[in-house]
Protein backbone atom coordinates (compact mmCIF):
# COMPACT_ATOMS: atom_id res chain seq x y z
CA UNK A 1 0.00 0.00 0.00
CA UNK A 2 1.20 3.53 0.47
CA UNK A 3 3.90 5.19 2.27
CA UNK A 4 3.88 8.55 0.52
CA UNK A 5 2.04 9.57 3.31
CA UNK A 6 4.64 8.67 6.14
CA UNK A 7 6.20 12.15 4.63
CA UNK A 8 2.69 14.02 3.35
CA UNK A 9 2.90 15.70 7.21
CA UNK A 10 6.93 16.49 7.40
CA UNK A 11 6.10 20.48 7.33
CA UNK A 12 4.25 19.76 9.83
CA UNK A 13 5.42 17.67 12.48
CA UNK A 14 7.71 18.17 15.77
CA UNK A 15 11.13 17.76 16.49
CA UNK A 16 12.30 17.07 19.95
CA UNK A 17 12.89 20.75 21.00
CA UNK A 18 9.36 21.70 19.11
CA UNK A 19 7.87 19.01 21.47
CA UNK A 20 8.67 20.30 24.45
CA UNK A 21 8.10 23.88 23.53
CA UNK A 22 4.40 22.68 22.86
CA UNK A 23 3.97 21.11 25.96
CA UNK A 24 5.09 24.40 27.43
CA UNK A 25 2.14 26.36 25.71
CA UNK A 26 -0.08 23.70 26.74
CA UNK A 27 0.93 23.85 30.20
CA UNK A 28 0.44 27.77 30.09
CA UNK A 29 -2.99 27.37 27.93
CA UNK A 30 -4.14 24.75 30.72
CA UNK A 31 -3.30 27.27 33.70
CA UNK A 32 -4.63 30.65 31.69
CA UNK A 33 -7.85 28.24 30.66
CA UNK A 34 -8.63 26.55 33.71
CA UNK A 35 -7.08 23.08 32.97
CA UNK A 36 -6.33 22.34 29.11
CA UNK A 37 -6.18 18.29 30.22
CA UNK A 38 -9.13 18.24 31.96
CA UNK A 39 -11.30 19.14 29.25
CA UNK A 40 -9.52 17.70 26.74
CA UNK A 41 -10.90 14.49 25.55
CA UNK A 42 -9.38 10.83 25.88
CA UNK A 43 -7.95 11.01 22.27
CA UNK A 44 -6.25 14.58 22.73
CA UNK A 45 -4.71 13.23 25.93
CA UNK A 46 -3.05 10.08 24.11
CA UNK A 47 -1.94 12.37 21.60
CA UNK A 48 -0.45 14.69 23.68
CA UNK A 49 1.33 12.16 25.91
CA UNK A 50 2.86 10.72 22.51
CA UNK A 51 3.78 13.21 20.62
CA UNK A 52 5.26 12.12 17.06
CA UNK A 53 9.07 13.04 17.05
CA UNK A 54 9.84 12.34 13.72
CA UNK A 55 8.77 13.57 10.31
CA UNK A 56 8.04 9.91 8.88
CA UNK A 57 5.29 7.99 10.49
CA UNK A 58 7.49 4.46 9.71
CA UNK A 59 9.26 5.93 12.43
CA UNK A 60 6.87 6.51 14.84
CA UNK A 61 6.64 4.20 17.46
CA UNK A 62 3.50 2.08 17.72
CA UNK A 63 2.23 3.89 20.90
CA UNK A 64 2.74 7.30 18.65
CA UNK A 65 1.09 5.70 15.94
CA UNK A 66 -2.01 4.40 17.89
CA UNK A 67 -2.63 7.82 19.18
CA UNK A 68 -1.57 10.21 15.95
CA UNK A 69 -3.87 7.69 13.60
CA UNK A 70 -7.09 9.18 15.39
CA UNK A 71 -5.98 12.44 15.95
CA UNK A 72 -3.62 13.73 12.80
CA UNK A 73 -6.16 16.61 12.38
CA UNK A 74 -6.48 17.91 15.83
CA UNK A 75 -3.78 20.17 16.20
CA UNK A 76 -2.79 22.12 13.07
CA UNK A 77 0.86 22.18 13.61
CA UNK A 78 0.53 18.63 12.96
CA UNK A 79 -1.51 18.46 9.96
CA UNK A 80 -3.42 20.70 8.70
CA UNK A 81 -6.61 19.64 6.99
CA UNK A 82 -10.21 20.73 5.66
CA UNK A 83 -13.33 19.93 7.22
CA UNK A 84 -15.78 17.46 5.43
CA UNK A 85 -19.33 18.87 6.45
CA UNK A 86 -21.91 16.33 7.16
CA UNK A 87 -25.79 17.34 6.91
CA UNK A 88 -28.40 17.46 9.24
CA UNK A 89 -29.42 13.68 8.81
CA UNK A 90 -28.37 10.78 9.34
CA UNK A 91 -27.89 7.87 7.15
CA UNK A 92 -29.46 5.02 9.18
CA UNK A 93 -27.56 1.86 9.65
CA UNK A 94 -29.67 0.00 12.29
CA UNK A 95 -28.47 -3.21 14.38
CA UNK A 96 -29.27 -6.45 12.62
CA UNK A 97 -28.43 -9.94 14.18
CA UNK A 98 -25.18 -10.75 15.14
CA UNK A 99 -23.07 -12.68 12.74
CA UNK A 100 -21.85 -16.07 14.09
CA UNK A 101 -18.09 -15.90 12.30
CA UNK A 102 -16.56 -19.18 12.36
CA UNK A 103 -13.55 -17.47 14.02
CA UNK A 104 -12.54 -15.61 17.50
CA UNK A 105 -12.27 -12.41 16.33
CA UNK A 106 -11.14 -10.58 19.33
CA UNK A 107 -8.35 -12.58 18.85
CA UNK A 108 -8.33 -11.50 15.56
CA UNK A 109 -8.25 -7.78 16.57
CA UNK A 110 -5.59 -8.32 18.79
CA UNK A 111 -3.05 -9.84 15.94
CA UNK A 112 -4.48 -6.51 13.86
CA UNK A 113 -4.10 -4.02 16.32
CA UNK A 114 -7.32 -3.22 15.06
CA UNK A 115 -8.87 0.12 16.56
CA UNK A 116 -12.65 0.07 14.97
CA UNK A 117 -14.53 -3.18 12.85
CA UNK A 118 -17.93 -2.92 11.57
CA UNK A 119 -19.24 -5.36 9.46
CA UNK A 120 -22.55 -4.25 7.96
CA UNK A 121 -25.35 -6.95 5.73
CA UNK A 122 -27.93 -6.04 3.82
CA UNK A 123 -28.30 -2.61 5.28
CA UNK A 124 -27.35 -3.48 8.90
CA UNK A 125 -25.10 -3.39 11.26
CA UNK A 126 -23.89 -6.96 12.06
CA UNK A 127 -20.67 -6.71 14.16
CA UNK A 128 -19.51 -3.90 15.89
CA UNK A 129 -16.14 -3.69 17.78
CA UNK A 130 -13.28 -1.61 18.93
CA UNK A 131 -9.98 -1.92 20.07
CA UNK A 132 -6.96 0.24 21.18
CA UNK A 133 -8.88 2.23 23.48
CA UNK A 134 -10.79 3.38 20.41
CA UNK A 135 -14.57 3.69 20.19
CA UNK A 136 -17.21 4.71 17.55
CA UNK A 137 -17.08 8.39 18.27
CA UNK A 138 -13.60 8.44 17.30
CA UNK A 139 -11.66 9.35 13.93
CA UNK A 140 -9.24 7.57 12.15
CA UNK A 141 -6.77 8.28 8.99
CA UNK A 142 -7.58 6.30 5.83
CA UNK A 143 -4.30 6.32 4.32
CA UNK A 144 -5.23 5.01 0.75
CA UNK A 145 -8.59 4.56 1.59
CA UNK A 146 -9.05 7.74 0.19
CA UNK A 147 -7.80 7.17 -3.37
CA UNK A 148 -11.35 5.23 -3.73
CA UNK A 149 -13.14 8.30 -2.72
CA UNK A 150 -11.04 10.46 -4.97
CA UNK A 151 -12.24 8.25 -7.67
CA UNK A 152 -15.79 8.45 -6.69
CA UNK A 153 -15.22 12.33 -7.22
CA UNK A 154 -14.01 11.76 -10.87
CA UNK A 155 -17.40 9.53 -11.62
CA UNK A 156 -19.38 12.51 -9.96
CA UNK A 157 -17.52 15.35 -11.90
CA UNK A 158 -18.35 13.55 -15.55
CA UNK A 159 -22.17 13.12 -14.08
CA UNK A 160 -21.89 16.73 -13.26
CA UNK A 161 -20.74 17.79 -16.55
CA UNK A 162 -17.29 19.31 -15.45
CA UNK A 163 -14.92 16.01 -16.69
CA UNK A 164 -16.66 14.99 -20.51
CA UNK A 165 -14.80 11.36 -20.39
CA UNK A 166 -12.08 9.24 -18.52
CA UNK A 167 -11.13 9.06 -21.93
CA UNK A 168 -10.04 13.02 -21.94
CA UNK A 169 -6.47 13.77 -21.92
CA UNK A 170 -5.23 14.30 -18.29
CA UNK A 171 -2.99 17.67 -19.83
CA UNK A 172 -6.65 18.82 -20.81
CA UNK A 173 -7.39 19.76 -17.34
CA UNK A 174 -4.28 20.15 -15.93
CA UNK A 175 -2.70 22.55 -18.27
CA UNK A 176 1.19 22.76 -16.66
CA UNK A 177 1.81 18.51 -17.67
CA UNK A 178 1.52 19.78 -21.31
CA UNK A 179 4.84 18.87 -23.02
CA UNK A 180 5.60 16.62 -20.33
CA UNK A 181 5.48 12.58 -20.45
CA UNK A 182 1.51 12.71 -18.85
CA UNK A 183 0.41 15.00 -22.44
CA UNK A 184 -0.60 11.21 -23.45
CA UNK A 185 -2.01 10.15 -20.98
CA UNK A 186 -5.59 9.57 -20.23
CA UNK A 187 -7.80 9.89 -16.85
CA UNK A 188 -9.26 6.49 -17.12
CA UNK A 189 -5.33 5.46 -17.26
CA UNK A 190 -4.51 7.95 -14.27
CA UNK A 191 -7.04 6.18 -12.84
CA UNK A 192 -5.75 2.39 -12.98
CA UNK A 193 -2.23 3.61 -12.69
CA UNK A 194 -1.29 2.36 -16.25
CA UNK A 195 0.22 6.08 -17.15
CA UNK A 196 3.57 4.22 -18.67
CA UNK A 197 5.35 7.08 -16.43
CA UNK A 198 8.32 5.89 -14.69
CA UNK A 199 7.91 6.04 -10.79
CA UNK A 200 9.47 4.22 -8.20
CA UNK A 201 7.74 3.58 -4.85
CA UNK A 202 10.11 1.86 -2.92
CA UNK A 203 9.46 2.82 1.01
CA UNK A 204 12.70 1.80 1.80
CA UNK A 205 14.45 4.01 -0.86
CA UNK A 206 15.21 7.69 0.40
CA UNK A 207 16.02 8.38 -3.31
CA UNK A 208 12.99 7.07 -4.74
CA UNK A 209 10.12 9.22 -5.92
CA UNK A 210 7.85 8.43 -3.02
CA UNK A 211 10.21 9.81 -0.48
CA UNK A 212 11.19 12.48 -2.76
CA UNK A 213 7.53 14.18 -4.53
CA UNK A 214 6.46 15.37 -1.07
CA UNK A 215 9.94 17.46 -0.57
CA UNK A 216 9.94 18.75 -3.85
CA UNK A 217 10.04 22.87 -3.75
CA UNK A 218 7.25 23.69 -6.67
CA UNK A 219 7.69 26.26 -9.22
CA UNK A 220 5.67 29.64 -7.77
CA UNK A 221 1.88 28.92 -8.04
CA UNK A 222 2.22 25.25 -8.91
CA UNK A 223 0.94 22.56 -7.01
CA UNK A 224 3.65 20.24 -5.33
CA UNK A 225 2.57 16.66 -6.98
CA UNK A 226 2.39 18.59 -10.29
CA UNK A 227 5.52 19.99 -10.20
CA UNK A 228 7.62 17.02 -9.16
CA UNK A 229 5.60 14.64 -11.61
CA UNK A 230 5.66 17.12 -14.91
CA UNK A 231 9.78 16.27 -14.92
CA UNK A 232 9.17 12.23 -14.89
CA UNK A 233 10.53 10.25 -17.88
CA UNK A 234 7.89 7.69 -19.76
CA UNK A 235 9.05 3.74 -19.39
CA UNK A 236 6.64 2.65 -20.82
CA UNK A 237 3.75 2.89 -23.52
CA UNK A 238 0.25 4.21 -21.88
CA UNK A 239 -1.73 1.61 -21.05
CA UNK A 240 0.72 -1.13 -20.95
CA UNK A 241 1.43 -1.20 -17.55
CA UNK A 242 0.76 -1.37 -14.39
CA UNK A 243 2.36 0.55 -11.56
CA UNK A 244 1.31 1.56 -8.19
CA UNK A 245 1.85 5.36 -8.02
CA UNK A 246 0.99 7.53 -5.40
CA UNK A 247 1.54 11.01 -7.03
CA UNK A 248 -1.04 9.62 -9.88
CA UNK A 249 -4.03 9.64 -7.52
CA UNK A 250 -2.81 12.71 -5.90
CA UNK A 251 -2.98 14.32 -9.95
CA UNK A 252 -6.19 13.31 -9.97
CA UNK A 253 -7.40 15.16 -6.98
CA UNK A 254 -5.87 18.28 -8.61
CA UNK A 255 -7.33 17.73 -11.59
CA UNK A 256 -11.16 17.23 -10.21
CA UNK A 257 -10.06 20.39 -8.48
CA UNK A 258 -9.16 22.31 -11.41
CA UNK A 259 -12.60 21.05 -13.28
CA UNK A 260 -14.93 21.81 -10.83
CA UNK A 261 -13.13 24.49 -9.33
CA UNK A 262 -13.89 23.22 -5.42
CA UNK A 263 -12.00 21.92 -3.10
CA UNK A 264 -12.00 18.44 -2.88
CA UNK A 265 -13.30 18.81 0.58
CA UNK A 266 -16.32 20.65 -0.20
CA UNK A 267 -17.22 18.29 -3.26
CA UNK A 268 -16.85 15.31 -1.10
CA UNK A 269 -19.14 17.00 1.08
CA UNK A 270 -21.73 18.26 -1.34
CA UNK A 271 -21.74 15.13 -3.59
CA UNK A 272 -21.78 12.43 -0.87
CA UNK A 273 -21.17 13.56 3.03
CA UNK A 274 -24.07 16.01 3.78
CA UNK A 275 -27.06 14.51 1.09
CA UNK A 276 -26.48 10.93 1.82
CA UNK A 277 -26.08 11.69 5.68
CA UNK A 278 -22.62 10.46 7.06
CA UNK A 279 -22.69 10.34 11.31
CA UNK A 280 -20.30 13.20 11.72
CA UNK A 281 -17.82 15.68 9.54
CA UNK A 282 -14.98 14.27 8.07
CA UNK A 283 -11.24 15.95 7.00
CA UNK A 284 -9.10 15.62 4.72
CA UNK A 285 -5.19 16.30 5.25
CA UNK A 286 -3.40 19.21 2.99
CA UNK A 287 -0.06 19.11 1.18
CA UNK A 288 2.33 21.50 1.21
CA UNK A 289 0.31 23.82 -1.33
CA UNK A 290 -2.49 23.55 0.35
CA UNK A 291 -4.56 21.07 -1.51
CA UNK A 292 -6.18 18.10 -0.28
CA UNK A 293 -3.61 14.96 -0.80
CA UNK A 294 -6.53 12.86 -2.88
CA UNK A 295 -4.44 9.91 -2.21
CA UNK A 296 -4.81 9.82 1.38
CA UNK A 297 -5.49 10.98 4.66
CA UNK A 298 -9.28 11.35 5.46
CA UNK A 299 -10.43 11.14 8.93
CA UNK A 300 -13.71 9.70 9.88
CA UNK A 301 -15.18 7.40 12.55
CA UNK A 302 -15.33 3.35 10.98
CA UNK A 303 -19.13 3.75 10.89
CA UNK A 304 -18.52 6.76 8.22
CA UNK A 305 -16.22 4.58 6.39
CA UNK A 306 -18.93 1.33 6.81
CA UNK A 307 -21.52 3.90 5.06
CA UNK A 308 -19.50 5.17 2.90
CA UNK A 309 -19.37 1.56 1.63
CA UNK A 310 -23.42 1.06 1.58
CA UNK A 311 -23.08 3.88 -0.86
CA UNK A 312 -21.43 2.64 -3.20
CA UNK A 313 -22.63 -0.87 -2.98
CA UNK A 314 -26.23 0.80 -3.87
CA UNK A 315 -24.89 2.71 -6.89
CA UNK A 316 -24.03 5.88 -5.05
CA UNK A 317 -27.53 7.30 -5.07
CA UNK A 318 -29.01 10.56 -3.21
CA UNK A 319 -32.65 10.61 -3.22
CA UNK A 320 -32.58 7.94 -5.65
CA UNK A 321 -30.66 9.54 -8.28
CA UNK A 322 -26.78 8.04 -8.71
CA UNK A 323 -23.89 11.12 -8.72
CA UNK A 324 -22.67 8.79 -11.29
CA UNK A 325 -22.78 8.58 -14.69
CA UNK A 326 -24.44 5.04 -16.12
CA UNK A 327 -22.14 2.19 -16.00
CA UNK A 328 -19.28 3.48 -13.44
CA UNK A 329 -19.62 1.31 -11.29
CA UNK A 330 -19.22 -1.51 -13.04
CA UNK A 331 -16.59 0.01 -14.39
CA UNK A 332 -14.67 1.14 -11.81
CA UNK A 333 -14.78 -1.75 -9.54
CA UNK A 334 -13.73 -3.98 -12.46
CA UNK A 335 -10.09 -5.64 -13.16
CA UNK A 336 -8.63 -3.50 -15.57
CA UNK A 337 -5.23 -3.71 -14.89
CA UNK A 338 -3.29 -6.97 -13.61
CA UNK A 339 -1.33 -6.45 -10.87
CA UNK A 340 0.46 -10.17 -10.57
CA UNK A 341 -1.93 -11.40 -7.83
CA UNK A 342 -3.65 -14.22 -9.19
CA UNK A 343 -7.73 -14.05 -8.72
CA UNK A 344 -7.17 -9.93 -7.98
CA UNK A 345 -6.88 -7.12 -10.35
CA UNK A 346 -7.28 -3.04 -10.42
CA UNK A 347 -9.78 -0.86 -11.45
CA UNK A 348 -10.01 2.87 -11.18
CA UNK A 349 -8.80 3.10 -7.51
CA UNK A 350 -9.96 0.16 -6.46
CA UNK A 351 -8.93 -3.29 -5.64
CA UNK A 352 -10.79 -5.90 -7.48
CA UNK A 353 -11.44 -9.42 -6.90
CA UNK A 354 -12.51 -11.97 -9.63
CA UNK A 355 -15.57 -13.00 -7.39
CA UNK A 356 -16.88 -9.78 -7.97
CA UNK A 357 -16.31 -8.32 -4.67
CA UNK A 358 -13.60 -4.84 -4.65
CA UNK A 359 -11.92 -2.97 -1.60
CA UNK A 360 -10.07 -0.26 -0.79
CA UNK A 361 -7.12 -0.20 1.23
CA UNK A 362 -4.71 1.87 3.04
CA UNK A 363 -1.42 0.83 4.93
CA UNK A 364 -1.12 -0.20 8.13
CA UNK A 365 -4.39 -2.13 7.66
CA UNK A 366 -7.41 -0.03 6.52
CA UNK A 367 -10.29 -1.24 4.66
CA UNK A 368 -13.02 -1.05 3.23
CA UNK A 369 -13.95 -4.24 1.34
CA UNK A 370 -17.14 -4.87 -0.45
CA UNK A 371 -18.69 -7.88 -1.76
CA UNK A 372 -22.32 -6.97 -3.79
CA UNK A 373 -23.22 -10.52 -4.15
CA UNK A 374 -23.19 -10.79 -0.06
CA UNK A 375 -24.85 -7.09 0.12
CA UNK A 376 -21.63 -7.18 2.43
CA UNK A 377 -19.27 -4.15 3.59
CA UNK A 378 -16.63 -4.64 6.22
CA UNK A 379 -14.71 -1.62 7.38
CA UNK A 380 -11.69 -1.77 9.31
CA UNK A 381 -9.13 0.92 10.91
CA UNK A 382 -5.96 -0.64 12.54
CA UNK A 383 -2.47 -0.23 13.56
CA UNK A 384 -0.84 -3.26 12.06
CA UNK A 385 2.88 -3.63 13.59
CA UNK A 386 4.30 -2.87 10.11
CA UNK A 387 2.80 -0.41 7.15
CA UNK A 388 2.69 -3.33 5.02
CA UNK A 389 2.77 -7.15 5.85
CA UNK A 390 1.03 -9.28 3.18
CA UNK A 391 2.33 -12.71 4.20
CA UNK A 392 1.34 -12.08 8.02
CA UNK A 393 -1.51 -9.64 8.78
CA UNK A 394 -2.52 -8.47 5.33
CA UNK A 395 -3.27 -12.87 4.59
CA UNK A 396 -5.05 -12.49 8.40
CA UNK A 397 -7.28 -9.70 6.60
CA UNK A 398 -7.85 -11.73 3.65
CA UNK A 399 -8.76 -14.90 5.42
CA UNK A 400 -11.37 -12.90 8.21
CA UNK A 401 -12.89 -11.56 5.12
CA UNK A 402 -13.21 -15.35 3.48
CA UNK A 403 -14.79 -16.45 7.29
CA UNK A 404 -17.21 -12.99 6.87
CA UNK A 405 -18.51 -14.52 3.66
CA UNK A 406 -19.05 -18.15 5.07
CA UNK A 407 -20.81 -16.81 7.94
CA UNK A 408 -22.99 -14.86 5.77
CA UNK A 409 -23.94 -17.63 3.32
CA UNK A 410 -24.47 -20.28 6.52
CA UNK A 411 -26.36 -17.48 8.27
CA UNK A 412 -28.61 -16.96 4.96
CA UNK A 413 -29.51 -20.93 4.76
CA UNK A 414 -31.19 -21.05 8.14
CA UNK A 415 -33.87 -18.18 7.04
Amino acid sequence: MNVAHMTLIKNNLWGSKMKKWIFGILIVTAAAAGGFWASADKDMKALISHLPTDANVLFWSVEQRDAGFRALDRIPILAKSNIIKAGDTVYPMPKGDPLTIDMDVDAYMKAQRTAGLVIVQDGKIRVEKYGLDFDAQGKWTSFSVAKSFTSTLVGAAIKDGYIKSVDDMVSTYIPDLKGSAYDDVTIAQLLTMTSGVRWNEDYADPKSDVALFNLHKPEKGMDVTVSYMRNLPREAPAGTKWVYKTGETNLIGVLVSSATKKKLSDYLSEKVWAPYGMEQDASWLLGSTGHEISGCCIQASTRDYARFGVFVLGGAKINGQSIWPDNWLASATVKKADIGMAGRGYGYQWWTYDDGSYAAQGIFGQGIFIDPKRKLIIASNSNWPKATDPDTVGAGREAFYKAVQAAVDADAKKR
